[in-house]
């Protein structure tokens, strides 16, 4: 049996694979262009562009689907070959009351905001997870457990880019005039801002020293990623037990079906290279094999994700982010004024 289906699901998933690769391929060439939007945000629209504008027929959905789901977990896996758990502790430790601040309000200003806009759940924790940890790569990583539609992912993955952009043009101005400290620029940086493209290239246009401080703070931020997902991973697995109980199933649920078992291969990538296993000369490598395996995913969804869907959600999503992202980018400053980092 394995020998007939494993080349069948090859031959199945490989028109739309070849497709959301060749896509990849011409966002990662255009990212290293444009490196300020980066190739994941090229990606995504270029997928929505394609898959819109273009009838694809079903032979591509199988690969597509794959590509935005288990290829989506590869590149978070991959991620963690390029993070070195040691080397952000040290910088990690000094910010870490403001990161923790600014994650809760981003998650109780997204509920909340949420709430009264009327955004759905799903959306509401996309944004709300995208605003407080890393942008994107934070919403990859929740997608395989909380299992949005496609168009919803990639609006919340727009809407994040979109206050990343202006992020980019306005903090550095906001902070000349703030009489910022290159460390408390830094800090706000990069516990405000979401995307770490966004955050090197805010960082680095107001000082060197701010670019340095900013680019550790936001992979200690991306660390927390992981207690983000199991604690999702946990209260999803509780709500599919109780539809399991109240539909009378006899079957037993399992948490194991619902565990996002990428999250402990990332941990396991990460204490590799953390304990020096990861040979310095191919890390270079793998962190563009992360990068291109996220464009990959990211494309994917983009081909899947329905533009008229997108529409008729309305302002409502982006006044969301709006709002999330004002919370955390004040709460961060506040922070440091109370505890004299400014």
């Amino acid at each position: 049996m394995s020998s007939t289906t494993t080349p069948n699901l090859l031959l199945q998933r490989a028109p739309g694979l070849l497709l959301a690769v060749a896509i990849s391929l011409l966002a990662w060439l255009l990212g290293r262009w444009m490196p300020l939007i980066g190739g994941p945000v090229i990606g995504i629209v270029l997928g929505i562009v394609v898959g819109n504008a273009l009838s694809l027929g079903t032979r591509y959905t199988p690969g597509i689907a794959f590509a935005g789901k288990k290829v989506l977990q590869w590149s978070i896996i991959a991620l963690g070959f390029g993070l070195s758990l040691d080397q952000v502790a040290k910088t990690g430790l000094e910010s870490l009351s403001v990161t923790l601040v600014t994650m809760t309000v981003a998650f109780l200003s997204a509920w909340a905001l949420g709430r009264w806009l009327g955004v759905h759940d799903k959306l509401m924790i996309l944004i709300g997870v995208g605003t407080a940890i890393c942008g994107g790569s934070a919403i990859a990583a929740v997608t395989p457990i909380i299992r949005p539609d496609d168009h919803d992912t990639a609006f919340a993955i727009s809407t994040i880019f979109l206050f990343n952009v202006v992020a980019v043009l306005l903090f550095p101005l906001l902070g000349h005039l703030m009489h910022l400290s290159d460390l408390g620029f830094g800090l706000w940086a990069g516990t405000a801002i979401n995307d770490t493209s966004s955050v090197v290239a805010a960082g680095y246009s107001y000082s060197h020293a701010a670019g340095d401080y900013a680019t550790i703070v936001k992979l200690t931020r991306a660390t927390l990623i992981i207690p983000v997902c199991l604690v999702l991973a946990f209260v999803v697995a509780a709500r599919e037990k109780r539809k399991h109980a109240e539909a009378g199933s006899t079957g037993k649920f399992s948490l194991a079906s619902i565990f996002p078992w990428f999250i402990l291969w990332f941990l396991v990538a990460s204490g590799l290279r953390t304990a020096g296993f990861i040979p310095v000369a191919i890390q270079p490598s793998l962190h563009l094999l992360a990068e291109f395996l996220i464009i990959v995913a990211l494309t994917a969804i983009g081909l899947s994700a329905n533009v008229r869907k997108m529409i008729s959600s309305g302002p409502r999503p982006i006044l969301l982010g709006l709002g999330v992202w004002i919370a955390v980018a004040v709460s961060s400053l506040l922070v440091q004024l109370v505890i004299g980092q400014l």
